[in-house]
């Protein structure tokens, strides 16, 4: 591997696991031995509670914007608001209370904050009043095909663009393209979504449909697998993983560098063993698990 490649991973859950941040963030700077010396952190994303232009997953996070906008600053860490919310029509552009999440984290402060997105219509209301973020293309529009990868690259727009993840492997394509186009690519490394699913899209667009308020049925999984609920070893076992390895000996030396980590939805412990197993080297693990789980205002299940 490139010694001079780093890979850098976006974590989930601003709002939904500020807690647990509020422990690691500052961990994984002053014991950076710890870690691996290829990897850094790129963003921390996620969306409050009860958020209209939410998308993706029904977000649950309940600390306070201030209090989460304010130590992402002082974590030098760019911060993401996922606004995915790909059924978003115009009236839902005036809401008051996502204007004002973008109002207050516009100005990132030494890293500049960004917004994930799917809807085009809220694309450019965000880029015309609060110029100041950067954007990515979100997983959400499920972008399998791989011209339409190449398509979405070439939008300027976007600064990453969040490919399905059932293009993950495709590497003979993913090769060919531009040194530009692969600093664009962000992969979701632990999907642990049906790899044959017909209806990732119609899932995407009924956890919209709830965001907006709608009355509407739940979506119905049609995974063989959707009763064990996630699991990291089947996300490991799936087609599309990403594991550290491959981004050591396979992504890295291709020109590859941003990697998504997905998981809004789980419990802090689950998003301990991503971190654990990502980004912390094998014989420090303990420690980190020892100063997690020793801090006493955590309540990780």
């Amino acid at each position: 591997m490139n010694k001079k490649m780093k890979a850098f991973y976006h974590l989930p859950g601003l709002f939904e696991f500020y807690e647990l941040y509020r422990v690691f963030l500052p961990l994984f700077r002053e014991r950076r031995e710890w870690f691996y010396d290829w990897c850094e952190i790129g963003s921390v994303y996620g969306a409050p509670a009860d958020c209209l232009w939410g998308g993706g997953r029904v977000g649950f996070g309940e600390e306070q914007p201030e209090k989460v906008a304010a130590f992402m600053r002082e974590q030098g860490i760019s911060a993401r608001l996922t606004f995915s919310n790909s059924l978003l029509r115009r009236e839902h552009l005036a809401d008051k209370r996502c204007n004002a999440l973008c109002a207050l984290f516009e100005n990132g402060g030494a890293e500049q904050n960004g917004v994930i997105i799917s809807s085009d219509l809220l694309l450019d209301h965000i880029r015309r009043t609060y110029p100041g973020f950067y954007f990515v293309s979100s997983t959400t529009k499920v972008l399998t095909g791989f011209q339409q990868l190449k398509e979405e690259l070439d939008r300027p727009e976007f600064r990453f663009v969040v490919p399905d993840f059932r293009l993950n492997h495709a590497v003979d394509r993913l090769h060919i393209l531009s040194e530009r186009q692969k600093q664009k690519v962000e992969f979701l490394c632990n999907e642990c979504c049906w790899f044959d699913c017909p209806d990732r899209k119609a899932c995407y667009e009924n956890v919209s449909r709830k965001n907006l308020g709608e009355d509407c049925p739940d979506h119905r999984c049609v995974s063989p697998t959707a009763h064990r609920g996630y699991r990291f070893s089947d996300a490991m076992r799936n087609p599309g993983f990403i594991g550290i390895q491959d981004i050591q000996n396979v992504y890295l030396p291709g020109g590859f560098s941003h990697f998504k980590i997905e998981g809004r939805g789980l419990g802090s412990a689950l998003i301990l063993e991503f971190l654990l197993y990502y980004m912390t080297r094998p014989e420090k693990q303990l420690e980190v698990r020892e100063e997690i789980y020793l801090d006493s205002t955590l309540d990780l299940f």
